[in-house]
């Protein structure tokens, strides 16, 4: 059993990161593998549109890095992906990666995991990002673990939101009973 943490954001060590991390945090302890991801300063291409990947099952830009980290979202029982909100939604480099997993969609590959949602505002909009991010998971069949929004705006200031953290903390609880249902 794997979980993987993938964040949008653009800075590797920001608050979507941070959070993301306090629930790998506590799958870690459980013994449960855990991997981060962060998609800050990767070169994620924006989809084409071309539909191409219907017929090869497999998004047909080549050249940058979403490939691998697709394979390793493919590896994955349960994702824990994150955005920081910008203007309201999540962050472009994250729409770009989610949009490139239509490639996946044709054959339902990413169907049956588990997801959970990471959402950082300043002050407002953590809501629609969350909705936009829940809105990838149902489209991919994957059943929610649940949302965990939290306030930030310089890195490292979501650690001071005691409810988010606290959340944050729950949700990697939940995570651990169900994937080691008989662990003590």
């Amino acid at each position: 059993m794997k979980v993987l943490g993938l964040s949008g954001s653009m800075r590797k060590e920001g608050n979507t990161a941070q959070l993301i991390q306090v629930i790998l945090r506590q799958c870690k302890e459980a013994g449960i593998k855990t991997e981060f991801v962060s998609l800050a300063w990767k070169k994620i291409l924006p989809c084409l549109g071309c539909l191409k990947c219907k017929e090869k099952k497999w998004c047909v830009i080549e050249g940058d890095d979403w490939g691998g980290i697709a394979q390793k979202v493919l590896e994955c029982d349960v994702l824990v992906i994150g955005s920081p909100t910008y203007y309201y939604n999540i962050c472009g480099q994250l729409k770009n990666f989610i949009d490139r997993t239509y490639s996946l969609y044709h054959d339902h590959k990413l169907a049956g995991r588990k997801g959970v949602v990471v959402a950082i505002h300043a002050s407002a909009g953590a809501d629609r990002t969350a909705k936009t991010i829940e809105g990838f998971l149902n489209a991919h069949e994957f059943s929610s673990l649940g949302t965990v929004i939290g306030k930030g705006t310089d890195e490292g200031d979501v650690l001071s939101d005691a409810d988010a953290v606290r959340h944050a903390e729950k949700t990697g609880d939940r995570i651990v009973r169900l994937l080691r249902p008989h662990h003590d």
